[in-house]
């Protein structure tokens, strides 16, 4: 896994972890996310005001809005987990997103984990595949919020 391969071990800050993420995830180069702040807490991601990227009213299409958010919740679980990717992949669960209200311009999404890291860590060690949630809000430049989700990631041991 080209990504596990590039975490493993190291200390990423913002600016490593989106090239990182650019390099490894398609998406998140078309997108052009950038990454404002990334620690195994809490990460920021903000997508730019793109017209190619825009809905029908001018705003950021939902499937933009949701990618960003699930690019920062992905952020947030390499950045906690990325000591445990010799054996286990980190992989997206299922989501739920609400939109709450109109978004225009940029957008920034900011990822919470849910669980403390040892204690995911302490069921991983047990052998089981734990699960934990990822907590997101979008909002625009003025901080009105715009979108929820929330997703879950499982850590899954290999072989």
């Amino acid at each position: 896994m080209l990504l596990a391969s590039s975490i493993r071990g190291m200390t990423v800050d913002s600016a490593s972890m989106g090239d990182m993420l650019a390099a490894a995830v398609p998406m998140v180069r078309t997108l052009n996310l950038e990454f404002v702040e990334v620690a195994p807490e809490r990460a920021v991601l903000r997508l730019p005001d793109q017209p190619e990227f825009h809905n029908h009213v001018g705003g950021p299409h939902a499937g933009a809005m949701f990618t960003l958010a699930e690019s920062a919740s992905g952020a947030i679980v390499l950045t906690a987990f990325g000591d445990q990717l010799s054996r286990a992949v980190p992989l997206a669960v299922r989501a739920e997103i609400a939109y709450t209200k109109l978004a225009m311009g940029p957008v920034t999404a900011t990822a919470v984990l849910g669980r403390p890291v040892s204690e995911v860590v302490a069921e991983l060690d047990a052998g089981a595949r734990p699960e934990f949630p990822v907590a997101i809000t979008i909002h625009r430049e003025d901080g009105a919020v715009t979108g929820e989700m929330t997703v879950v990631w499982t850590l899954r041991l290999n072989g």
